[in-house]
């Protein structure tokens, strides 16, 4: 056989393709792993850990090391479990009590609250998967709620259950396992309505399947609902009596203690940047002063007792995340210059996303707190003070 008769190689297999974010179950599968090892306590049914292991998994085990009963092969025999929510215990308790009971969970509070992390971690822990999502807004039909067709085996077969495309809804019913449903006050009130009879009923009728069996689809143990509305958008669709009377509500609150908040806020941000492929270079005085302005001119109040105007927009932490690795991709991509001189311009670009008003009001907090720091002797605020022409 000549060189050219030679046969070709076998491609070797493709590397997996990298991803920005993975979900909370592969992001934390070790963890998962130990966890169900280590607590070997009764669980509801359908549920991947026990509630008490859930709550460890969201608020973390206070930096005690947990030890399994017994070893376990691919698994360490102690684990310290990092907190991933910043929030209240006792909130996180109720929202597993909840769930434990299969009923629906709402959590509601301003934008930038985690609230969908916090509905991604509790579904990882309790079933395994965060995936059966159903992102509400304007658009989203009782389809994505119940169920569709594959209307090529539909024209072929006619309705039968190979042709019934399930939404997450159903697949989260048929498995025992929790749907998530984001911004559900972005749904039109007749598609949320879609779920009264689900979280009543359990069950799902497709009449076009017949009355039988086919044509009845119950919930198996385990399946429940965490839906998120933001305070804001209350006024966009807002639920009706009997839908709400399906849900518990747990509000979800700002970060009360500053340090809290920056420790939060450098940890994602370091993270954003890592991911941009750059090392994160930011002072913590410059990270002070972002939160020191995000947390003024949220409350209305300067830590002094300064009264501030409010702007008409949410300064969230999660807005906070964004301009802490927006300075950081700069300083690691367009060094050269001092990043806090770059701090007026992203808070520009944040207050003034809703109400041209609040351009305005971050002027006025510019002339009142900054201005009487500066004038304290601060030497970050009095360099703040004379950006002051970048905000025009």
């Amino acid at each position: 056989m000549t060189t050219t008769d030679q046969p070709a190689a076998a491609p070797s297999a493709a590397p997996p393709a990298a991803r920005q974010v993975l979900p909370a179950e592969e992001r934390y599968a070790a963890e998962l792993a130990f966890l169900a090892a280590q607590d070997t306590g009764p669980r509801p049914p359908g549920w991947a850990l026990t509630p008490r292991a859930v709550v460890t998994f969201v608020c973390g085990s206070d930096s005690e090391e947990l030890a399994l009963p017994e070893p376990r092969a691919g698994l360490p025999t102690r684990m310290a479990v990092a907190p991933k929510f910043v929030g209240e215990r006792a909130l996180v308790e109720r929202c597993v009590v909840t769930l434990a009971g299969e009923r629906g969970l709402l959590l509601v509070g301003e934008p930038g609250t985690a609230k969908s992390l916090l509905s991604e971690l509790l579904s990882a822990a309790v079933c395994g998967t965060s995936a059966l999502t159903v992102q509400g807004t304007a658009g989203t039909t009782e389809d994505a709620f119940r169920y569709g067709w594959n209307y090529a085996l539909l024209l072929a077969q006619g309705p039968t259950p190979q042709a019934l495309v399930d939404s997450p809804v159903l697949t989260a019913m048929r498995t025992g396992r929790v749907a998530r449903i984001e911004e559900i006050t972005r749904c039109l009130p007749e598609v949320q309505d879609a779920l009264v009879s689900l979280l009543s009923d359990r069950r799902v009728s497709v009449p076009e399947l017949g009355a039988e069996a086919e044509g009845q689809i119950s919930a198996a143990p385990g399946f429940t609902v965490i839906a998120t509305a933001n305070l804001r958008d209350r006024g966009v669709s807002e639920m009706s009596a009997a839908l709400k009377r399906r849900f518990n509500f747990e509000t979800v609150h700002p970060i009360a203690d500053p340090d809290t908040e920056t420790a939060l806020i450098r940890r994602q941000a370091v993270g954003a940047v890592q991911r941009a492929g750059a090392a994160f270079g930011v002072d913590d005085s410059v990270l002070d002063a972002l939160v020191t302005v995000f947390r003024d001119l949220r409350t209305g109040r300067s830590a002094e007792g300064w009264d501030v105007e409010r702007p008409g927009t949410v300064m969230s932490t999660a807005e906070a995340v964004q301009v802490a690795a927006s300075l950081g991709v700069a300083a690691a991509y367009l060094p050269g210059g001092d990043v806090l001189d770059l701090l007026p311009g992203h808070l520009l670009g944040v207050v003034r996303k809703d109400d041209p008003a609040d351009h305005g009001r971050l002027l006025g907090y510019w002339d009142g707190p900054v201005r009487r720091r500066a004038e304290d002797g601060s030497a970050m605020w009095r360099r703040l003070w004379d950006l002051r022409g970048s905000l025009r």
